[in-house]
């Protein structure tokens, strides 16, 4: 049993070191220039003149010089990418986690938004990473990332200290792509 384990985890690390060669291999042709990554806390493209100008001047130049087509978030200095979203017309900073089903409000972040969260009946838990929490479903009329809009978005407040309000599947499985790419995430 222990021999066919390392056997396939030998083929397993083969075949990576493969791919990875394949992937490192271009031209210079082909390596887009990227500027530098964005260094801060919870810093991302909407809130980096650089960024913003460089993504809108590229908006621009497809044509398109209404609502963008994408959205750019830069990775924030503690490994996340992080979204400035208005919410049902409030501003809310959310941590993009694709891992959680809905977009999961913090209590602050909901009263924000004008939600009365004592009002709202526990509908559920949401399996955290301190454990089961009690969790009060409703939908959002709107969501809006920087002109990248979703009507009719899954929510819940948790009833728990996560310190951040988090973009989850509710928003992100209604857009055309997301994508990570170095420390760059691409919202379509």
């Amino acid at each position: 049993m222990l021999g066919r384990f390392l056997g396939l985890a030998a083929v397993i690390v083969a075949v990576s070191l493969g791919v990875a060669s394949v992937a490192s291999r271009s031209t210079s042709d082909d390596v887009a220039q990227r500027p530098d990554p964005i260094r801060g806390n919870h810093d991302n493209w909407t809130t980096h003149k650089v960024r913003k100008e460089q993504s809108l001047a590229a908006a621009e130049a497809r044509g398109n010089t209404g609502r963008p087509s994408e959205v750019l978030l830069g990775r924030a200095s503690d490994s996340h990418f992080y979204a400035d979203a208005d919410i049902d017309g409030s501003h809310i900073r959310l941590m993009v986690d694709s891992g959680a089903s809905v977009v999961a409000l913090t209590r602050d972040d909901a009263e924000a938004i004008g939600i009365d969260v004592d009002r709202l009946p526990i509908t559920g838990t949401a399996r955290t990473a301190g454990g089961d929490v009690p969790m009060r479903t409703f939908v959002l009329d709107r969501v809006e990332v920087d002109g990248l809009e979703v009507r009719h978005v899954q929510a819940a407040v948790v009833d728990a200290d996560m310190g951040v309000s988090l973009l989850g599947q509710s928003f992100l499985a209604k857009l055309e792509s997301v994508k990570v790419e170095g420390d760059t995430m691409t919202l379509r």
